[in-house]
């Protein structure tokens, strides 16, 4: 083969060499996500996309996504509550029957957590009483069916890992004594995640004891809060409808909003990818990642 020849084929291999080897990237062009030490979910209900987004429904809410990320092409995965609870910790829907009172055995996000050496609460408002791990619990306030944590087997028959499920009070001592775990699940009571109350009601109750969080220096330095909802009001598209999803973190993209279509499988996926895991429950496995949404 004559010079001129192998250098003709070095300049060809060369870019296709390059784009081979280059990032891997599922959902949108961004940086890669960023490995922090602590993650929180606060989910609300039950209300479509439209009725939140530049509305002025919820003014602190539209704050966050100012600032931070939305992912304005977000889908819940089914209808009722409680099969979307499941797919973000679970990575499958399990049920669709709300008054469901079985225990999952199906790999989960606790267990992923646990082998890595992670920590992990449950923070729900209203819960009778930390370790409280009932099934088809509800008090009018606290429903169990919003805390998908207290069914999984490696928590409901475990009394150590169930005294992780903690009332919702004692979040803030727990922010002001910087003992937060490295996951948190936050879970509003009815009226707090606009299930039995106004837009309004849960805008405040985020201002009031999220704000304090995101505001924190320890937040700011290693912290990832999603904000989203469950399943839309009445809308049925891609299984649960569109709702509102909401990511805020220091390495967050200003102002940044995705049009790449997510469910909740990718929020279990991101979970657990920022706080370093390597395997990731069931339909998380294989769910689009959300790299686009962070820097460079």
């Amino acid at each position: 083969m004559s010079r001129l020849r192998i250098v003709h084929l070095v300049l060809w291999l060369v870019p296709a060499c390059r784009q081979a080897a280059g990032p891997a990237s599922s959902g949108g062009s961004g940086g890669a996500i960023p490995a922090l030490g602590h993650v929180f979910v606060v989910v609300e209900e039950n209300t479509d996309y439209a009725d939140v987004i530049g509305t002025g429904a919820m003014p602190y809410l539209d704050s966050l996504v100012g600032a931070y990320g939305l992912a304005t092409q977000y889908y819940a995965d089914t209808h009722p509550s409680i099969g979307n609870y499941f797919m973000m910790t679970v990575g499958d829907v399990i049920t669709n029957d709300d008054s469901y009172a079985q225990t999952v055995s199906s790999d989960n996000i606790v267990r992923h957590l646990v082998a890595a050496g992670k920590t992990w609460k449950a923070y729900a408002e209203d819960l009778p009483s930390a370790g409280d791990v009932t099934l088809d619990l509800d008090n009018g306030s606290y429903a169990s069916r919003h805390n998908p944590l207290v069914y999984l087997t490696d928590v409901h028959d475990d009394a150590a890992q169930a005294q992780h499920v903690v009332p919702f009070t004692q979040f803030a001592s727990d922010l002001s004594s910087s003992t937060l775990p490295n996951y948190s699940f936050i879970v509003p009571n009815l009226c707090n995640d606009a299930h039995d109350c106004s837009l309004g009601t849960a805008d405040a109750w985020l201002k009031g004891n999220i704000d304090p969080l995101v505001r924190s220096t320890q937040f700011q330095q290693d912290g990832l809060l999603l904000i989203l909802f469950d399943e839309s009001g009445g809308d049925n598209t891609h299984g649960g409808g569109r709702v509102v999803w909401v990511v805020v973190s220091a390495k967050v993209k200003r102002g940044y909003q995705s049009t790449t279509l997510y469910q909740h499988a990718s929020t279990l996926r991101l979970t657990g990818k920022v706080l370093g895991l390597t395997s990731f429950p069931n339909q998380a496995a294989t769910a689009p990642g959300m790299d686009e949404f962070f820097t460079p």
